[in-house]
């Protein structure tokens, strides 16, 4: 498809007309791929280079969604109507910093103003142009793997995403790609996830105060942790801790006291995997691990996995707290008595 635009011959156009081998005809033409929009899918991709036809196709077969307004008084989670809207949507995103959820739009970085503003138009018959254009790649990356988990788990029809960056394809496994470079199809059973592999290394309590801000508890953490670090390619990705379990009854046991992902590599499943990976630490040197979470997504991964074993106050507000000492084990006790919770024990497995 050839699309023409008219162009008024100015004296300045005239001299780059004649500085080049551009000759001055009056109008500009562009070649454009034909293109056929799928009849039935989850989500597409179209890249090619800027400047290759990208969002004149999107123009032509979609509902292209335009950048949504934000309220400077309101933090982000209230404009999507409830909890678990925002919720969801964040998350699809993988904007799970809970911070950052607390915040008003013009407080967050430029990483994080894109997911929230993705997070905003995602949707059925929905078109986003320049899909990861203005984020780092690892930020990409992460958002197009929570993007591809959100949308199966919704089983999102119609959503299209425009980029002028090959890497999301593998990342993000649509249904189908069309590569506007080579005016095709290309054949979507060629792309695999790449494998990320995460290293797990010990490392002293002051190490949090690099993670502290990210997390949705207190930035405080407990002098006598066990800690470790989580890099992925030598990039510093999270952070994991655990502390004695304060019991009477249960013996040469653990349980997780802080673990949190960096908000650019959320969304991909790092930190429900350094859990399993620190849980197994345990268990091979003999001892029990429990964590408790308020997490939805340690939550309902834990739920589903044979890693995990749900413990009898799983899901439950701890109404059987009571008030008593003035400890601070008692004080921490009490302070989230009424916050539902997931209570897990790490038992390991395949």
């Amino acid at each position: 498809m050839r699309l023409s635009s008219e162009v008024i011959a100015t004296p300045i156009l005239e001299q780059v007309s004649n500085a080049t081998d551009h000759p001055l005809t009056g109008s500009i033409e562009t070649e454009v791929p034909d293109f056929e929009m799928p009849a039935d899918f989850g989500v597409g991709l179209i890249v090619g280079p800027s400047g290759s036809g990208k969002s004149t196709i999107l123009a032509t077969h979609c509902d292209v969604a335009e950048n949504p307004e934000w309220d400077g008084a309101l933090s982000i989670a209230d404009h999507f109507g409830s909890y678990e809207s925002a919720r969801d949507r964040l998350g699809a995103v993988g904007l799970n910093s809970i911070p950052a959820w607390m915040r008003p739009y013009h407080t967050l970085s430029n990483g994080e103003q894109y997911r929230a503003d993705l997070a905003r138009v995602i949707g059925d018959g929905v078109a986003v142009d320049e899909f990861t254009s203005v984020v780092d790649r690892n930020v990409a990356k992460s958002c197009s793997v929570a993007l591809s988990k959100w949308s199966q788990r919704n089983d999102a029809r119609g959503l299209v995403l425009a980029t002028c960056h090959y890497d999301v394809a593998e990342w993000l496994q649509p249904d189908w790609v069309f590569d506007c470079a080579v005016g095709g199809f290309t054949d979507r059973r060629l792309l695999r996830r790449p494998e990320i592999r995460i290293e797990l290394r010990p490392a002293q309590p002051e190490a949090w105060s690099f993670f502290g801000r990210h997390h949705y508890l207190t930035g405080d953490i407990n002098k006598s942790a066990r800690c470790w670090i989580a890099t992925w390619g030598g990039l510093l990705v999270g952070f994991a801790a655990a502390i004695a379990y304060p019991s009477g009854t249960v013996k040469n046991a653990w349980r997780g006291h802080r673990t949190v992902v960096l908000p650019e590599f959320q969304g991909m499943g790092i930190g429900a995997r350094i859990s399993d990976a620190v849980g197994e630490i345990f268990i091979s040197q003999g001892c029990r691990y429990f964590s408790k979470s308020a997490s939805p997504n340690f939550g309902v991964y834990r739920n589903a996995s044979p890693r995990w074993k749900p413990t009898s106050k799983n899901m439950k507000a701890r109404h059987d707290y009571k008030a008593g000492r003035k400890t601070k084990e008692d004080g921490h006790k009490m302070a989230h008595a009424n916050r539902v919770c997931f209570s897990h024990e790490y038992v390991g497995g395949a």
